[in-house]
């Protein structure tokens, strides 16, 4: 009688923790690793959120005189920008319009929706589009690796539209979706009207951010990309009813070419008479990727010019910090769930642009930890973050995560917890 009093007793305790009363939810508080911080989860991100982009905007600077009258220079893994000027001005885009569209392509290669292997057949609306061209035949066929290198090198209008045409069935339903991929990323500033850049709708608006932003989503997503962006000169080979040639493709990116103190890794020219010069360019120099955008440059050397003096600037006055390794992760407390515990992992890496000479040596981490999870846990669930400071001032902070999911417990669960753990009570009291 003894034991199953004792035994009844240990499973009342358990439940009680187990299964809050009566349908209340456990307060679930957020504890400082050391620093007694108690905050709500949803509050901590909210206000770490707001304390970021505060910091980008001080950030800001008005940059080295250039020609064009709009400009961005942003780093590619933070997404800072490091200086602008008329940067939501929405003008013209040309084939700058075509960095939407390879996003686009490398979606449905990651999908695997298409390949590169694909053979894509030239249709008379392809073949028709005018302007930069490598001059593709009705019915003419090309893999889908060699339409993505005349898109990029060359600046193909037809190779652009077969690709379209060949993912959505229609460049019109193509560029829908490349108007809600913009909207997806934020392009606030940004109207596609079609999928390369030809047209003179002045419907078809992008501005100097919205550009940065999508070329940082395709270099950071697809870094693929680079290896077709940094080819200079190559050939592709035309079989028709003429007959077979080769056709040469040369880069329109001059700024491959160059001499800079920097790596030159991309990205993309446009011009027409309505957007005049521009030019997404993308670089890296000791880890530090950076993304300058030129728009509306007034000839053709001001805009490669414009984005050294950009670059220039930005590596003469940047340093980032990253932190690849972390801190190790205790693990976390589940409460009523068939495990009682669930491993813990960083959200992603962190990294902070500095432009005063900061000294990263001295940055300081903070882990802050909700105190227990209550059962369910999802895979990917906040269970608190990672701070970083550097005298005093908060650099910014990112997620930290459950690396698994815990299933809710159920009674049978709970009496073979309860039944264990009194079983081993017995043994050790014996």
């Amino acid at each position: 009688m003894r034991r199953l009093l004792a035994f009844v007793t240990a499973l009342a305790v358990f439940l009680y923790g187990t299964f809050p009363a009566f349908g209340s939810e456990p307060d679930l508080k957020l504890g400082g690793y050391g620093d007694g911080m108690v905050a709500s989860s949803e509050a901590v991100r909210a206000a770490g959120e707001e304390k970021a982009l505060e910091t980008a905007a001080q950030e800001v600077r008005e940059g080295p005189e250039i020609s064009a009258p709009s400009a961005i220079l942003m780093e590619a893994s933070t997404g800072q920008v490091i200086c602008e000027k008329g940067a939501d001005e929405q003008r013209s885009p040309a084939s700058i319009t075509k960095i939407m569209t390879l996003i686009l392509i490398f979606d449905a290669l990651e999908s695997g929706k298409i390949s590169l292997d694909d053979e894509v057949v030239t249709s008379a609306h392809a073949k028709s589009m005018g302007g930069s061209q490598v001059f593709l035949e009705e019915g003419e066929v090309q893999t889908v690796d060699t339409l993505i290198k005349c898109i990029v090198v060359a600046s193909g209008n037809d190779a652009s539209v077969a690709m379209a045409e060949y993912i959505a069935g229609s460049e019109e339903e193509f560029v829908n979706q490349m108007n809600e991929r913009a909207a997806g990323l934020g392009m606030t500033g940004t109207h596609f009207v079609d999928c390369c850049g030809l047209t003179e709708d002045p419907a078809h608006r992008t501005t100097a951010r919205d550009i940065a932003l999508m070329s940082r989503e395709l270099i950071n997503r697809y870094p693929a990309i680079h290896d077709y962006a940094t080819i200079w000169m190559d050939t592709i080979t035309h079989v028709t009813n003429q007959g077979t040639k080769e056709f040469g493709l040369a880069n329109t990116n001059k700024l491959l070419k160059m001499a800079t103190n920097f790596t030159v890794t991309g990205l993309k020219t446009g011009s027409t008479s309505a957007a005049k010069y521009c030019l997404s360019a993308t670089a890296e120099k000791d880890g530090v990727r950076l993304i300058a955008v030129v728009m509306a440059a007034p000839d053709f050397k001001a805009r490669f010019s414009d984005a050294v003096t950009l670059l220039n600037y930005g590596y003469a006055n940047c340093r980032l910090y990253e932190d690849r390794e972390g801190l190790p992760l205790p693990q976390m407390a589940v409460t009523g769930g068939v495990e009682d515990q669930v491993s813990l992992v960083c959200s992603g890496t962190f990294s902070y642009l500095g432009m005063n000479g900061e000294d990263f040596s001295r940055v300081e981490r903070e882990l802050a930890l909700e105190e227990s999870l209550q059962a369910p846990v999802a895979p990917g669930q906040q269970a608190g973050v990672l701070r970083y400071t550097l005298d005093g001032k908060t650099l910014g902070e990112i997620s930290v995560v459950t690396a698994a999911g815990v299933e809710k417990a159920g009674i049978l669960d709970c009496l073979k917890k309860v039944w264990g753990g009194f079983c081993l009570q017995e043994e050790t009291a014996g």
